[in-house]
């Protein structure tokens, strides 16, 4: 319609008129008019009649802006618009109808009322201002910037779908209110003390005073990629608001040792420009209720890409008190981080989940002292060598296992099972619990006739029948459909004179000749096996006391065949510590760990001893001292929930079988299984192994490293390549908490159940006629995992001399 020729003027809210370029140039006679009309247009002659159409709706509000610093140009990404389709058919039908020629704007969608840029949020890393209209400033005590306001359109995130002139206006209405009521207070700050920005102005001049500022630049790799991070950190010695979420998780807090974090990130791999950081958080001085002897340096950060994207990058250095700081320049230096990519709910972009390592080296760590400001720099370098001599030298606790009260102890509830007692060949009497499938159908694909399952313990330890846990491995298995049998190799009834090589010529016979006795000859059984359990029935096999022809499946936590240990315990294994065990016990060896039960005194003695060897993490609890000081850590305190490490020490593992470290010892020197005597009675008959296996190991190693489970792996690929032969190593687990962590039946068990299936669905053996290994590429074979999660060390006596003079020099200075 031509407005200049009508009376009464249409007047549009806003509209585009387009540049005459025609959606889909018509074709006959139109083709001529498209011609015509644009001609006319160009020499500025009166155009045809026009109208404007614009159809009005909600996109998905994802549009952007960004930046192009390479070509110095803004770039426009439009928002989707999924109802662009059925406009353009619409307006199509209408202009055919009306007889004209439809053209659409240069970018099809536009805006017609402008929204946003300065969102209110609660919180500064998701908005501009606060929902009171003030400009949010991280940088301030008091979180704002004194007297900024935004009142108008910035305000409102999205549009409200009719003209928002009234919404506009009473945003701003609401913000004045507060405006004029700070302006108020502004006036009568002289006779009246209580203008709260003029005290706000004050305690940030003091909080500036007792601020000590220094910068830290870390670089490394996350997710194979280099990474490096600037950041400048501001430690202020008043409590702040901000802080307060922290508070539950730290003991003897420092203020000092707190702070904020400011800076940026480049990370070229995943976005070209600074990652700036907008929110940021340090604690030098933090420590998990689980591990008390144990303190963390810990980093949260917030960071914004130009792109529009948010990633959050929080990391940890852990500092243990192992070895009288042996450790000390590694942990110290070395940030392990997960990097994050925040993405909406709806939101269709990929998920970003990134771990890996940042290191101080020697020059930046320099660099930190010296960029070292403020008033109570002092202060701070005293506060944080008092947090470290506390935890490497002192040892002191900063939270105990003890205040756990055993009321809190919640026993989930269990499916009742049928408790036999077997006699073994050589007349030991050894007790299994048997627990049934309930369930009519399969969840399996294939024979509908499930394999039972057989559970073989590790040494003294249970590993799967766990009262405290929702999701131990009995309670998962039974939910897949199988049913269960689990001999306990001697946990409840220890006896005072065996060895390893026991458990696998009487136990585990006697235990599957009673599975075959409860369902049949001709059953075939899965066996999962934890440790010196695995041991146990590798001695089976290859020892002929059991046929793998009734075995199924095989899977092996840990230790199976061989047995790499850590260097640690390595060295206790050279040195004459269980000899000398043996002497001290006497002819009682059970050993009682409880702390209220009675004891001779050679055994008081050996506990004694015990509680002084070293281990990597300390514990307050007195029977997992023992344990671990015989032993060695089996497992990382942080995997297991408080109540799991009541019951594992209180109720459990209460009395120790010693009978059995001598042939064990033989075992870890030798680096495979050998008989009592120390020969190589078993692996020289690896045609007896005709099964399907899968051998799983803890990625941070306690006890054995992933090379053992690479060893049996490649044993079994090269001397049994007809059969399905798997590997895992799962990040973050040591020894025993492959099993009892709160994390397992999510990580762990999920692999258990895969090789469980695999080989009931295959009936064994690969299909397609077996699977080869080359020998050659297998003796080429290296282990991805050699180096993985163990104790390798930056150590170095001058380093450690160097830093301790300049941490001298500096409190002098100061």
């Amino acid at each position: 319609m031509d407005l200049s020729d009508t009376p009464l003027f249409l007047l549009p809210q806003s509209a585009v008129i387009p540049t005459a370029y025609p959606y889909g140039w018509p074709s006959g006679y139109w083709f001529f008019h498209g011609i015509i009309d644009k001609v006319r247009h160009i020499i500025g002659l009166k155009a045809s009649q026009a109208i404007v159409l614009n159809a009005m709706e909600y996109d998905d509000s994802d549009g952007k802006i960004m930046l192009d610093k390479d070509m110095n140009r803004i770039c426009f990404s439009p928002p989707h618009d999924p109802l662009l389709p059925k406009k353009i058919k619409t307006f199509q039908k209408l202009a055919k109808k009306l007889g004209g020629i439809l053209y659409l704007s240069r970018y099809r969608s536009t805006s017609v009322h402008l929204l946003g840029g300065c969102n209110a949020s609660s919180d500064p890393s998701y908005g501009v201002c606060n929902p009171n209209g003030q400009v949010f400033d991280p940088e301030s005590s008091v979180m704002v910037h004194p007297g900024l306001y935004i009142c108008d359109a910035f305000l409102i995130p999205c549009s409200v779908g009719i003209n928002p002139s009234l919404t506009i206006a009473t945003a701003a209405e609401y913000v004045s209110r507060h405006l004029v009521q700070d302006v108020l207070k502004y006036k009568s700050v002289k006779t009246a003390n209580q203008n709260p920005h003029a005290i706000s102005n004050k305690n940030i001049r003091i909080s500036w005073r007792s601020m000590v500022v220094f910068k830290e630049t870390m670089r490394g790799y996350v997710g194979g990629m280099p990474c490096t991070a600037f950041l400048k950190m501001n430690m202020i010695s008043q409590e702040q608001k901000c802080l307060s979420e922290w508070k539950s998780c730290i003991s003897d807090c420092y203020p000092l040792l707190r702070g904020k974090v400011g800076g940026y990130v480049e990370f070229s791999a995943i976005e070209k420009d600074k990652l700036h950081v907008i929110d940021g958080k340090v604690s030098l001085c933090e420590v998990d209720y689980k591990t008390p002897y144990t303190q963390y340096m810990h980093y949260h950060l917030l960071l914004a890409a130009s792109s529009g994207s948010r990633y959050i990058l929080e990391g940890k250095k852990i500092i243990n008190p192992y070895l009288f700081a042996l450790y000390a320049w590694r942990e110290t230096t070395t940030l392990h981080v997960t990097f994050k990519k925040i993405i909406e709910n709806n939101s269709r972009e990929d998920k970003v989940h990134l771990k890996g390592e940042l290191r101080i080296s020697m020059v930046e760590l320099l660099k930190s002292f010296i960029s070292l400001g403020g008033k109570n720099r002092g202060r701070f370098i005293c506060l944080l060598l008092c947090s470290l001599l506390r935890t490497y030298f002192l040892q002191i606790p900063q939270r105990s296992h003890k205040d756990f009260i055993p009321s809190d102890l919640y026993l989930k509830y269990y499916p009742s099972g049928t408790l036999h007692e077997i006699k073994t060949e050589d007349g030991f009497i050894i007790s299994c619990r048997q627990w049934k499938c309930t369930q009519n159908s399969s969840k399996l694909e294939g024979p509908k006739q499930q394999y039972p399952v057989l559970l073989l313990n590790g040494y003294s330890t249970e590993g799967y029948w766990l009262p405290t846990e929702p999701n131990d491995l009995v309670r998962t298995l039974l939910e897949e459909g199988y049913g269960l049998l689990q001999p306990r190799l001697h946990p409840l009834n220890p006896s005072n004179n065996f060895t390893i090589e026991d458990f696998g010529r009487f136990d585990v016979p006697a235990a599957i000749n009673k599975i075959l006795e409860l369902h049949g000859q001709h059953i075939k059984i899965h066996v999962v096996a934890h440790c010196v359990g695995g041991l146990a029935m590798h001695i089976a096999l290859m020892g002929g006391h059991v046929s793998a022809t009734h075995i199924a499946s095989l899977s092996c936590t840990n230790t199976s065949m061989f047995f790499k240990l850590n260097p640690l315990s390595k060295f206790k294994m050279l040195l004459p510590l269980i000899p000398l065990s043996m002497v001290i016990i006497g002819k009682n060896k059970i050993l009682p760990l409880l702390e209220t039960s009675k004891s001779s005194w050679p055994h008081r003695l050996l506990k004694s001893i015990a509680r002084l060897i070293p281990r990597y993490e300390r514990c307050t609890s007195n029977e997992c001292e023992v344990f671990s000081g015989i032993f060695g850590n089996t497992f990382w305190h942080e995997n297991l929930s408080p109540g799991m490490h009541y019951w594992l020490n209180k109720e459990s593992v209460t009395m120790l079988p010693m009978v059995g470290f001598p042939h064990l010892r033989k075992i870890c020197n030798a680096g495979y299984i050998v008989d009592s005597k120390g020969n190589n009675s078993y692996l020289i008959h690896p045609e007896r192994m005709r099964l399907p296996t899968l051998y799983i190991s803890g990625g941070r190693s306690l006890l054995v490293t992933p090379k053992t489970s690479f060893l049996d792996n490649k044993y079994m690929k090269l001397h049994q390549p007809g059969f399905r032969h798997e590997r895992v190593v799962v990040e973050g687990f040591g020894h025993s908490d492959l099993l009892i962590g709160e994390e397992s039946y999510k990580k762990v068990f999920p692999h258990i159940l895969s090789h469980i299936k695999s080989a009931q669905r295959e009936n064994g053996a690969i299909s397609g006629g077996g699977r080869k290994y080359s020998k050659v590429a297998l003796d080429w074979e290296d282990d991805f995992y050699e180096e993985y999660g163990g104790f390798g060390t930056w150590f170095s006596p001058f380093r450690v001399i160097v830093l301790f003079l300049l941490f001298l020099t500096l409190v002098a200075l100061c």
